[in-house]
């Protein structure tokens, strides 16, 4: 067991994982400390699943627009059940893709809370590994608010993403994705935001149903009612 290597990295989410291949290939032996699942937040409960969510969106706004097309289609519903499985089908095969990668690579993956203590060196564990480099790779976390208490009708987006069904109304502080995210056939919603503008690059919501993008305190979060 190695306790030694060229390089090692606390977490192992897009950051960490990008840099342990390029180091691998580099010939440099890598130690990776991940208390969760390779790929973190990004594939598990950021980006990937967002988007997934959003494509499925997408494809019910198209099919209640497809006479535009000159194509006859209805929208008769939205199984959230099957939307929720075509989005953990998504994830699952990108993970699956990510362990290959790691394992050709050659590179260990320490499961477990990683500690700094000092210098290069890092504690999980019974463990203490020291690498000639150390790549600190942590990633981020949900943010709430002050006083606000997650549960119940207030969400965070790792809760949103799970959402058993569509709620009546939401709101939606920050997370420009996660606001995308429900077709024009979906509920009411308001995003609010420190900025009045969007991402830059990013698509505006259809205006079809009663929908808003306005100014306030940004944070990541749902609140349906």
């Amino acid at each position: 067991m190695l306790d030694q290597p060229d390089v090692l990295i606390l977490g192992g989410g897009s950051g960490g994982y990008a840099c342990a291949f390029r180091a691998a290939q580099l010939g440099k032996s890598v130690i990776l400390i991940e208390e969760d699942k390779v790929g973190g937040t990004c594939l598990h409960r950021g980006c990937i699943p967002t988007k997934a969510l959003v494509h499925a969106a997408e494809v019910a706004d198209t099919v209640m627009h497809a006479s535009s097309f000159g194509i006859g289609a209805t929208l008769d519903g939205i199984d959230l059940g099957g939307v929720h499985a075509y989005k953990n089908s998504i994830v699952e095969r990108l993970y699956k893709g990510l362990q290959g990668l790691v394992r050709s690579h050659e590179i260990e993956v320490v499961h477990g809370t990683g500690r700094y203590g000092g210098g290069r060196t890092v504690h999980v564990g019974d463990r203490t590994i020291t690498g000639t480099s150390l790549v600190l790779a942590t990633g981020s976390q949900v943010r709430t608010l002050p006083g606000l208490e997650i549960g119940g009708r207030i969400l965070t987006s790792d809760e949103a993403l799970t959402f058993p069904e569509l709620p009546k109304r939401v709101v939606v502080l920050g997370g420009v994705s996660s606001a995308s995210s429900s077709p024009a056939s979906g509920p009411p919603w308001a995003q609010t935001s420190r900025s009045s503008k969007r991402c830059p690059g990013s698509s505006p919501p259809r205006t079809s149903g009663p929908r808003s993008n306005s100014p306030g305190h940004s944070a990541s979060g749902a609140s349906p009612s």
